[in-house]
């Protein structure tokens, strides 16, 4: 069943094209995300699907039987709403019809006809248990329903805004960059919960481990134009290199055939004299076709101006506790941060990363313990609040300071030409800051910071609304960067591409230490956590051999060692099963078949994916109960 439908739709800011004739169907149950660089229009896109924007031209279609719902992407205010009424406000148009069939019922005389059609239409959304639908996401978000959004963090905001959205039982879920400012915890929560949501996704996200998990289907927005890949965002990849390979050869022969055409018309006076009239009026639209070719935006590309080397030491920690209103952020910590380190913090919102970084940076005084700071540090400063930049000023004044050009690693460069490595054209470098988008902003954010001296870079939260394309280059510039790197992320990619070692923050002030990015700490972390493990007592590791061997295994009964010993075939089939069926629906002209076909093929394989999940929750409880 087809949910909205885009035929020939178009869409103009200006003389600039955001969409140019496009076509595209979403259809019940998919999951689209939808990618491009920043400033293409892709939140414009959800805008118009949200019914908040109207279009130039062509037919916007939606089911009217389907009901579409958006997650925004700023968080609620932190007012005195409970988060009760918050989740209930997804549910005011409702609310409205319900009073208005009470007014009906009231009024002399009563209009039966009106009366009859809205109570069709109350059935129709199941306006009788407006009640029950609130406590049901209230209990399956895990939502404290009396609470005031002003005692929640911005985490839980962002659980009461996805509970006012989920409580419409809506057809298609929109969400804008839903992971931004969520700490991992969340995200990962937040990714589980879209798993398991039934409807139709159509959401914006540089998060590559979410589109991966939740995509079946990408949509590019380039130039005006929308194109289908499907299949997550790993095969959108491999799609998209071959897609851009053979764009370059169609452009390489039509330019060498336009050439070819162009000498033709220069030659004498003999060749005029018999020349195809045909033929000129072919050139001539060859000409405007050329003219009229949407160059595709470039990558951005920008190098780091480094300052001289500092010391070996960049900053000791010994013994280090801090705390804050009888909260303990620091407890007991002892570090030693080396030149050319590149290490990542992860925690939740609010657990203490930027008080950390204060620490590090000499900046907040430790309640107890010693802090030493090393020589020679220039330091660069990404601030994720986004402080370093002047809202009011364009571009330019605040990445120039008042300088025509700007010096890289011994290389001058006017302000123009080093803007456009970060995609700002001449026109657009004059813009406010405050005309620009979230992605932009960053851009303009880097580009400052990149600008400065510097051989310690701390980066708090850089990749929130970048494009992926700017997150691959920043990832490729950091791993190139001679400097020490402190990042603070939530983007899990991100870290396990950039790291090499994990300050994580486990709760009561308690940070340790990790090798590796975000998957190591993941590996590492139930090892460390196991409290003989974890001993700091030098025998430990011979306590721990002794009690191990000393443990007696626990015999499974007959039945359930069968089920066991069963279980690795069962899933090796099951795997299989998704593997062929993933292949069936990521074939180039599996949405050109008949819907019913595509619903069938689609609802297969959520099938085998939920069985999936079903032999593998029951592989871990079995194996469990062998452990004791």
């Amino acid at each position: 069943m087809a949910l909205i439908r885009f035929d020939q739709v178009s869409l103009a800011f200006g003389a600039r094209a955001i969409l140019d004739h496009v076509d595209v169907q979403i259809d019940a149950g998919e999951r689209v995300a939808l990618v491009g660089t920043n400033g293409t229009g892709k939140s414009t896109l959800l805008k118009i699907v949200a019914r908040e924007m109207d279009v130039d031209g062509g037919v916007v279609w939606r089911n009217p039987t389907a009901r579409i719902a958006q997650l925004p992407q700023s968080l609620p205010a932190a007012d005195e709403r409970s988060v009760r009424s918050v989740v209930e406000s997804g549910l005011d148009d409702i609310k409205e019809l319900r009073d208005r069939y009470d007014e009906l019922l009231t009024s002399d005389p009563t209009p039966m006809d009106e009366l009859e059609k809205l109570q069709h239409t109350m059935e129709a959304l199941d306006a009788w248990s407006l009640e029950a639908r609130v406590e049901r996401i209230l209990t399956q978000l895990d939502l404290p329903g009396d609470k005031k959004m002003s005692e929640l963090s911005g985490g839980w905001r962002r659980r009461a805004a996805l509970g006012a959205a989920l409580v419409q039982n809506p057809d298609l879920l929109l969400l804008d960059e839903p992971t931004n400012h969520l700490d991992i915890e969340t995200i990962e929560w937040l990714e589980e919960v879209l798993a398991a949501f039934r409807g139709g996704l159509l959401f914006i996200s540089h998060d590559r481990a979410l589109v991966d998990r939740l995509a079946t289907r990408i949509i590019e927005l380039d130039r005006g134009a929308l194109t289908n890949f499907p299949g997550n965002h790993s095969a959108y990849l491999v799609q998209k290199q071959k897609l851009l390979e053979d764009e370059e050869k169609q452009a390489a022969l039509f330019d060498k055939r336009l050439a070819q055409e162009e000498t033709w018309i220069r030659q004498g006076i003999k060749a005029r004299r018999t020349r195809n009239e045909g033929r000129v009026r072919a050139l001539k639209q060859m000409r405007v076709e050329r003219s009229d070719r949407r160059v595709r935006q470039g990558k951005a590309r920008f190098d780091v101006e480094e300052a001289s080397r500092s010391g070996k030491l960049v900053a000791e920690l010994e013994r280090v506790s801090l705390a804050f209103a009888g909260n303990q952020v620091v407890s007991d910590l002892s570090i030693r941060i080396q030149r050319g380190e590149r290490i990542g913090l992860i925690g939740p919102n609010g657990a203490g990363k930027s008080s950390l970084l204060k620490l590090i940076l000499g900046e907040q005084a430790p309640d107890s313990g010693s802090v030493r700071i090393g020589s020679q540090l220039t330091v660069g400063y990404f601030d994720q609040l986004r402080g370093q930049v002047d809202p009011e000023k364009s571009i330019i004044d605040n990445v120039s300071g008042g300088r025509e050009s700007i010096d890289i690693n011994g290389r001058s460069r006017h302000i123009i030409s080093y803007l456009q490595d970060f995609l700002f054209t001449p026109e657009r470098a004059r813009t406010p800051v405050k005309a620009l988008s979230g992605g932009e902003t960053n851009r303009v954010m880097l580009a400052k910071l990149f600008s400065q001296p510097s051989n310690l870079l701390v980066l708090d939260e850089p990749t929130n609304d970048l494009d992926v394309e700017t997150l691959e280059l920043l990832e490729e510039i950091l791993l190139e960067y001679q400097g020490t790197l402190l990042l603070v992320s939530h983007d899990r990619q991100f870290l396990d591409n950039i790291v090499t070692s994990t300050l994580a923050f486990e709760g009561q002030g308690v940070i340790r230490e990790y090798v590796g990015g975000y998957q190591d700490w993941l590996r590492q972390r139930v090892q460390v956590n196991d409290p003989l493990l974890s001993s700091t007592d030098t025998a430990a590791p011979k306590e721990v051999a002794a009690s191990q061997s000393v443990k007696k295994p626990v015999k499974l009964s007959y039945k359930l060692q069968r089920e066991l010993d069963q279980l690795p075939e069962q899933l090796e089939q099951v795997e299989a099963s998704v593997e062929q069926q993933q292949t069936v629906c990521s074939d180039a002209g599996f949405y050109q078949r008949p819907h019913d076909e595509v619903t069938a093929e689609l609802a297969k394989l959520q099938g085998f994916e939920a069985e999936l999940e079903s032999l593998m929750e029951r592989w871990v409880e079995l194996e469990a109960m062998l452990e004791g």
